[in-house]
């Protein structure tokens, strides 16, 4: 698989990476070694880019990321975590999509310097891995003062010690990491995880953002890529995200599919390259709950896709 530079990290990244929310139990369980399966086909196939949260499964994501990861070879793959939330017992913050956590444990939302300090050394104890790459400051709208402080100040404090090596941001609104930006400058993220909104569906993050990282070298992770599932055929009901699926949305799906069967393009291949298409987007990460499904993945990325058909899409045609 190919690697590529991660911007100005010094980091080299796979083109394609491991979103690990779905081995912690989003939306349904899955078995421990099902997970570590899942894990280990991602190493077969050259996935060198892992990425997980304490809030996914409430450490249950992390641990398992643990059990897979940490018998490999430490300098050959590059880990992020998340930071903004603190897993502890009576955590208030529950959500209801996690359907094993476990119990009595739940995730406080604390951007303070503190909790920032203290949930980096809980997902180094969760995982059982000397050290993290990539922490992302997740969902900093959620208390985007803090964020942008508190929560930057321990980040900054990790990465001048080398104890991480970038800053980023794991954000679903592509305004407010381009505000943090704009705010932060040359001491802000390294890198952000945009998740759902540089896709054949949503294209939001090129209006300030994508330019703006481009600009001030700053790399995307694109995640999000299949819309929360609504791109898949095999999609029941409507996808998170989604309370239902507009005859809108659904004329743009069917106009997509259209568009792909003209030229012989699945429509999911198109879906994850899309987000490559972009000179700012480094990697594409994508979720997994079986090996199947990440070798699915990985196939899409390797399909060719003809330049002519990116022509049309952006045509309109």
């Amino acid at each position: 698989m190919r690697m590529v530079e991660l911007g100005r990290t010094g980091l080299t990244v796979s083109r394609l990476g491991l979103g690990l929310a779905s081995i912690g139990g989003m939306f349904s369980a899955v078995p421990q070694a099902q997970a570590v399966a899942t894990i280990d086909r991602a190493w077969e196939l050259g996935v060198r880019l892992f990425d997980t949260a304490p809030v996914y499964g409430y450490g249950l994501s992390e641990q398992r990321a643990g059990l897979a990861l940490r018998g490999r070879p430490r300098a050959e793959f590059v880990l992020c975590s998340k930071v903004g939330r603190l897993i502890e017992p009576g955590g208030p913050d529950i959500q209801p999509i996690w359907a094993e956590p476990p119990a009595g444990l739940g995730p406080r939302l604390d951007y303070s310097y503190g909790a920032v300090l203290r949930s980096f050394e809980a997902s180094l104890e969760r995982m059982g891995i000397d050290r993290i790459d990539i922490l992302h400051i997740h969902d900093p709208d959620l208390d985007y003062l803090t964020a942008s402080t508190e929560a930057l100040r321990a980040l900054s404090e990790l990465r001048g010690r080398g104890t991480i090596r970038a800053i980023s941001l794991g954000v679903n609104h592509a305004n407010v990491a381009a505000r943090f930006l704009r705010e932060t400058g040359p001491v802000g993220p390294d890198c952000i995880l945009l998740a759902g909104r540089y896709t054949l569906l949503d294209q939001s993050g090129a209006d300030e953002l994508l330019p703006l990282c481009e600009k001030l070298g700053v790399a995307v992770l694109a995640a999000g890529v299949f819309q929360g599932g609504v791109l898949a055929d095999t999609a029941a009901g409507a996808p998170h995200g989604y309370a239902r699926v507009s005859p809108t949305l659904l004329r743009r799906i069917d106009g997509l599919r259209e568009l792909c069967r003209g030229y012989d393009v699945p429509l999911l291949a198109a879906a994850l390259q899309f987000p490559l298409t972009h000179p700012a987007v480094s990697a594409v990460v994508v979720g997994a709950r079986s090996p199947r499904e990440i070798t699915e993945a990985a196939a899409w990325l390797d399909h060719d896709i003809p330049k002519r058909f990116w022509a049309a899409l952006r045509s309109g045609v």
